[in-house]
């Protein structure tokens, strides 16, 4: 059984070291409409969706899918598997698919030459070079085809459920599609784990074969918070963008997709960005290690009594002034018996807004507590006893 302890509203915001509740509540506008097919605003930290239009619509990605080739390669490369300075041999495949002498985009690679791993991943992130995409998926998988199915594994390891790869590139394919929930996911999957990575996107120039071609995602010109991630054009995907933006502590990530021109997408991303940071707050409310509970009693241990706490950060995504009515339940555990290891789940934390639960989190011993003798463990069965008689 579990022991309940509820923390009033003004108790919370005491306990929530990051907020305060010098402000009302403020009344929340709508969020915009756009002029897009579907688009999603998604915080980073927390992976809350702020909002959403069509967001499991299935659409084709254009090139949006090669955010998930260079996600491959950056798991590639952290792996050990490949190096960044590694020599790759452009095919003659990779030149006729993707080279200069197609429509599509291109970093204008020479067939039969090597260029580094380095310069393709500058090639595909800010050239969008369909060229370098093959190169990449041929250098990793032997061929576009093993990688593409390399991509699909990974999309479902990451939860994308709505999408389907064909090919590195983004380029038209018939079943080829994904949606604007699955692009937000993959897009926190890039930007939390690899870092290093993540940062070309922020690159707005990147020149090679004497050819200085600027990122398209129009965003990095226009406001100094965005840093990446992708755009993506076909006559049947319509212009597309994941952008992220990052203010103060908060980092957000717009898709959208659909839009009519280059110029709309970036505008409507920016609608979605406003809208977040302007009537939204990411909050850290507990730190790991922080402490929950003082005290809890402990039976038939060395230690008397044991201190609770959080094992992870919680953090929560919140409109801006609704802290004041955040309430916390703390559930322990009723008999609280050694022997004990450090980390072990003895309780729940639960934090509501509303009435609606947020956190559902694991409430873990502080530290370890190792069993009493005999005579202590004898007192300890009596008084048990006599409280579940009594009771």
């Amino acid at each position: 059984m579990l022991k309940k302890w509820i923390l009033t509203p003004l108790a919370i915001t005491l306990c929530l070291l990051a907020f305060t509740s010098a402000h009302a509540q403020k009344l929340i506008p709508a969020p915009p409409e756009l002029a897009a097919k579907a688009w999603i605003l998604m915080d980073a930290d927390t992976g809350y969706i702020i909002t959403e239009s069509n967001a499991d619509l299935q659409l084709p990605p254009a090139s949006l899918a090669k955010m998930m080739t260079t996600y491959i390669v950056a798991n590639e490369i952290d792996a050990g598997r490949i190096k960044r300075d590694d020599m790759v041999l452009i095919s003659d495949n990779a030149w006729e698919k993707g080279g200069a002498k197609t429509d599509g985009s291109t970093m204008f690679l020479s067939p039969r030459t090597r260029v580094s791993v380095d310069d393709l991943m500058r090639g595909v992130i800010i050239q969008s070079g369909n060229d370098a995409s093959i190169a990449l998926a041929e250098h990793v998988s032997g061929d576009e085809n093993a990688f593409a199915d390399s991509m699909n594994k990974q999309a479902e390891l990451l939860g994308m459920t709505g999408t389907e790869y064909f090919n590195a590139t983004g380029l038209p394919y018939e079943g080829m599609v994904s949606t604007a929930r699955d692009l937000s996911i993959l897009a926190r999957a890039i930007i939390q784990d690899h870092p290093d990575h993540y940062s070309i996107y922020s690159e707005k120039y990147f020149k090679y074969n004497n050819i200085n071609q600027p990122n398209r995602n129009r965003l990095l010109w226009r406001d100094s918070s965005v840093d990446g991630l992708k755009t993506g054009h076909t006559n049947a995907a319509g212009y597309c963008l994941v952008a992220s933006a990052k203010r103060k502590d908060m980092r957000l990530i717009s898709v959208v997709m659909g839009a009519t021109s280059d110029a709309a997408r970036a505008t409507e991303s920016q609608k979605l960005f406003s809208y977040g940071f302007r009537h939204f707050e990411t909050k850290t409310i507990y730190r790991a290690g922080d402490v929950i509970k003082e005290n809890a009693k402990v039976w038939y241990g060395k230690d008397e009594f044991i201190n609770l706490s959080i094992s992870d950060n919680i953090a929560l995504t919140l409109p801006r002034g609704a802290q004041k009515n955040l309430s916390a339940n703390i559930l322990v555990n009723e008999q609280i018996k050694a022997p004990i290891s450090a980390g072990q789940e003895l309780g729940r934390l639960q934090v509501s807004l509303d009435g609606e639960i947020l956190v559902d989190k694991p409430i873990v011993s502080a530290t370890a507590v190792e069993e009493s003798g005999f005579i202590s463990r004898f007192v300890d069965w009596i008084v048990l006893l006599i409280t579940r008689l009594m009771s």
